[in-house]
């Protein structure tokens, strides 16, 4: 039996992808996967009492290593701003390729913590900065170093000890472009050095927090407990940035995209189920509730959602006490139920559960999550203005719908703060009879152009 991708015309809306959970092909994952018998060393760690100062810590497996180092440095309050205007953080870090001297070190002493206003080498892979939670630090320090574990539940409101202000990577401020490095089989993979940094700047909040407690009381303090530090994870104070990547990166959304949907359209072709794969499928929709019961937001619009999905999986596990997983095509069955009975976010839970038995469908589509852009980007000069008029009413319909006269259709909108001097969404923008949302300038310059192709009465040739 041959199962049929998903529309993406539903798929693609926002509404479908804010649904979306993390599965077995997001990008911590599969760099978890790749990276779990590489050998770990902290080469370098000197901090004072306070926390500040140097440390290094390498990822290596044959003759490849990666090393992240960072700068950990002494800020007043009044200078810590999760703006993009900030020029002062607690911490700046960079992941370089190989292992540093002291050389290497010094120079950039003397670069990273200024970030921006610095200047890297093609040496360096990576480079981002970090400010602490203060209120999560200091109650973690301060139990730490009074012989306690921290209150569990005051972590769980944040869940991490620092928070990025920005990750950058592929030539930014000299860092080492793409191509120098694309190759690799272990980074190929959706943003893997990203996430490498990521993954060893949480260790370091973790090493930073016991080190400045047992300096605070030597006799008393206490290590974090494993399994506080394993739920603990690194904040992120801004997301600007993905806005216009996703824009700029249209093959790679593609791509991110099909690869889990081949995924599904492949666990839903498996004739037979066996007993190890429905048990596993069975055991991490049960574990995973006590997580959704966990989860901890201010938006009433998003706690409905965990209300809806928590609803929905008790409908779920109602429909499965009495399914029959021996029967051919169980899955394809199942998901057919989910998609006629409940709504997007636990149909979208529920196709990351599907995938979880199946590391031999995932693997491979990992490698297919990347993208040679330079081959979808070449201006297509044989191509009419007939082709483009076609393409605009084929893609954009719904765009080519809009009245933007009608004050309703213009409610959206990027701006720049006089005060923070960064780029604000003003206020979410929809469209009036349909799900569709883009950014209100994109919109409006599609019809510009549709319009301004019917006006000229170009003779398509």
């Amino acid at each position: 039996m041959e199962v049929q991708l998903r529309d993406p015309n539903e798929l693609m809306k926002l509404s479908r992808l804010g649904s979306f959970h993390q599965s077995k092909l997001s990008f911590l994952r599969s760099f978890l996967k790749e990276f779990k018998d590489w050998k770990f060393n902290k080469s370098l760690f000197d901090l004072d009492e306070h926390g500040h100062g140097i440390a290094v810590y390498s990822l290596s497996k044959k003759k490849r290593t990666y090393s992240l180092i960072c700068f950990a440095n002494k800020i007043n309050d009044s200078e810590r701003s999760d703006r993009v205007i900030a020029t002062k953080w607690d911490a700046a870090f960079t992941l370089y390729d190989g292992l540093p001297t002291k050389l290497d070190i010094d120079r950039l002493k003397k670069n990273v913590p200024k970030q921006e206003g610095g200047r890297l080498t093609f040496k360096e892979l990576t480079l981002s900065r970090a400010n602490k939670s203060i209120r999560m630090f200091e109650h973690v320090v301060k139990s730490l170093s009074n012989g306690n574990q921290p209150d569990k539940k005051i972590l769980s409101k944040v869940g991490y000890l620092y928070r990025t202000t920005a990750v950058y990577g592929s030539g930014k401020f000299g860092l080492a472009d793409r191509f120098r490095i694309k190759n690799r089989k272990e980074i190929y993979g959706p943003f893997r050095l990203e996430m490498m940094l990521v993954y060893l700047v949480r260790q370091f909040t973790i090493d930073q927090v016991n080190h400045i407690a047992k300096f605070k009381n030597p006799k008393k303090a206490v290590k974090l407990d494993n399994d506080i530090s394993r739920n603990l994870g690194i904040g992120n104070s801004t997301g600007l940035g993905m806005a216009p990547f996703i824009v700029n990166h249209p093959t790679l959304l593609n791509n991110w995209i099909l690869a889990r949907e081949k995924a599904l359209k492949k666990v839903r072709e498996i004739k037979k189920i066996n007993h190890n794969d429905k048990e596993t499928f069975l055991l991490c929709l049960k574990k995973s509730l006590k997580n959704i019961s966990s989860w901890n937001t201010e938006s009433e619009y998003q706690n409905n959602k965990i209300s809806d999905l928590l609803n929905d999986l008790k409908k779920l596990f109602n429909f499965i006490e009495n399914f029959d997983f021996k029967k051919d095509y169980a899955f394809n069955e199942l998901y057919i139920w989910i998609e006629k009975n409940l709504k997007d976010e636990c149909i979208e839970y529920l196709v990351s559960m599907m995938l979880e038995p199946y590391d031999k469908i995932i693997d491979p589509l990992i490698s297919e999550m990347s993208s040679e852009e330079e081959r979808y980007f070449n201006i297509p000069g044989h191509r009419t203005i007939k082709d483009l008029r076609n393409i605009l009413e084929e893609k954009y319909n719904n765009i080519l719908k809009i009245d933007f006269n009608d004050k309703q259709s213009n409610k959206n909108f990027w701006f720049i703060s006089k005060n923070k001097e960064e780029p604000r969404y003003a206020e979410r923008y929809k469209e009036v009879g349909s799900e569709l949302e883009q950014p209100l300038a994109i919109a409006r310059d599609i019809k510009f152009l549709y319009e301004r192709i019917n006006n000229q009465k170009i003779v398509y040739q």
